[in-house]
């Protein structure tokens, strides 16, 4: 078995799948949700061939709160992207932001009685009934992720086959979530008669997108500033070693300048986009913006503010958002483990002067992530906002490097010879 095809047994995606037809990547977000469909193309290659996106409802935060609406933003959604294909699909990957990730690191062994460790192996040691009973009863498995092995207490081993040894053990990186926002993720796509063939957390997506190897070598932080919430991955070594969220994201910002210029939240958004800063000038004084006043619409009357009320409205929400990252870190013991680099991905993170306080406020080097080049993928949807669609796809097709060993789940797998049989027609008819 090669390096590349011992990677995919441990992927949650069905690779059968992925080489066989389309791929669909379903980014669900708290105010957007995007549909990305593409085709393989060559060794590991693919080029997107469907594109729909559209302004999502019926979640907060990630979570579903009105089951209907997110219905209906799913179903509009990819059909934009199945009639720009010219194609029906029936398998999605799919973002989880949903049921407060957590992020875990265990260390345990399995016994190998002195042999030559091969691909059996490592599938026994990787396979999630065998992990610790509290780590599977807990919560629902996202992902596990292998970050260094030993054998006989020699750690440090990066490939453990071929060697010989007593006892084969793995610091083993397991991602959950809690497992009622994940049940109701699943209806909602169940509902619109598809099925999910891969979960993938946010940040890890978005990640996937936008960072270079050799960060990921050096180790490298990427924050995912989403509407409704902002992500955290933190790489080292080459391996994803931690994730984080908190739920503070851009959407936040629109409600403060809402609430504190009295305006509807259409015309703070607006204003956000416009006039927007999280960094004060010399000129923000002299800069007159009109807010039109709740209820007043149709009489036309406005206020008429400084912009340097409008960024004293949004500096603080920002400067909030980067120091509970700063100390969600250093509780976690990531904060220096994740080097000297910050890659800021998300719409939210588009704001101006959000890069400059990042850098200050973390006091790490911070530039702005875009999706890697991928053919077929419009201008209009290859900035941050669209990374974690973009990343969805980079998981499906490649499992790159080192990185995408997902988790099988027990109930994923069909028990008995009809339940089997039902599978293999549900595939191939």
């Amino acid at each position: 078995m090669s390096d590349r095809e011992s990677k995919q047994v441990m992927s949650g995606i069905d690779q059968n799948k992925v080489r066989s037809g389309l791929v669909a990547a379903l980014d669900l977000g708290t105010t957007k949700a995007c549909c990305l469909i593409a085709k393989p193309v060559g060794e590991g290659g693919f080029e997107v061939v469907g594109i729909g996106h559209q302004v999502s409802h019926g979640l907060r935060s990630g979570s579903i709160i009105d089951m209907e609406r997110t219905e209906a933003t799913i179903r509009s959604t990819v059909e934009a992207a199945e009639q720009m294909t010219g194609e029906n699909i029936r398998h999605v990957i799919v973002n989880v932001s949903c049921g407060a990730p957590q992020s875990r690191l265990i260390a345990y062994e399995v016994s190998i009685a002195g042999h030559e460790i091969g691909d059996n192996d490592l599938r026994r040691l990787l396979d999630p009934a065998g992990l610790p009973e509290a780590e599977k009863n807990e919560r629902e498995l996202i992902h596990l992720i292998p970050v260094g092995y030993s054998v006989d207490g020699n750690k440090g081993v990066r490939d453990p086959r071929g060697l010989h040894g007593e006892r084969l053990g793995v610091n083993m990186h397991i991602i959950s979530a809690a497992t009622g926002p994940l049940r109701n993720l699943e209806q909602a796509i169940t509902r619109c008669h598809l099925d999910i063939c891969g979960k993938v957390v946010t940040s890890y997506a978005s990640a996937l997108a936008c960072i270079a190897e050799d960060e990921t070598n050096l180790g490298v932080t990427c924050i995912d500033m989403g509407g409704g919430s902002t992500s955290i991955s933190v790489f080292f070594d080459g391996e994803l070693v931690h994730i984080d969220s908190i739920p503070v994201g851009g959407l936040h910002v629109t409600n403060d300048i809402a609430r504190g210029l009295s305006t509807p939240l259409v015309h703070a958004e607006r204003m956000k986009t416009l006039y927007g800063s999280a960094i004060p000038t010399p000129s923000d004084d002299h800069e007159i913006i009109k807010v039109p006043l709740i209820g007043e619409e149709e009489s036309g009357e406005t206020n008429q503010v400084p912009r340097s009320v409008l960024i004293g409205i949004i500096r603080p929400r920002i400067e909030e958002t980067f120091e509970m990252i700063r100390g969600r870190l250093v509780d976690a013991g990531f904060d220096k483990v994740a080097g000297r680099r910050i890659v800021l991905t998300g719409g939210a993170s588009q704001l101006p002067g959000v890069r400059e306080m990042a850098a200050s406020i973390l006091d790490k080097q911070v530039r702005h992530g875009r999706p890697k080049p991928i053919p077929g993928l419009a201008e209009s949807v290859s900035g941050p906002a669209f990374a974690t669609s973009a990343g969805l796809l980079h998981f499906a097709f490649n499992n790159p490097a080192e990185e995408a060993k997902s988790a099988y789940r027990p109930h994923d797998e069909p028990s008995g010879r009809f339940a089997r049989l039902g599978q293999w027609l549900r595939e191939n008819f």
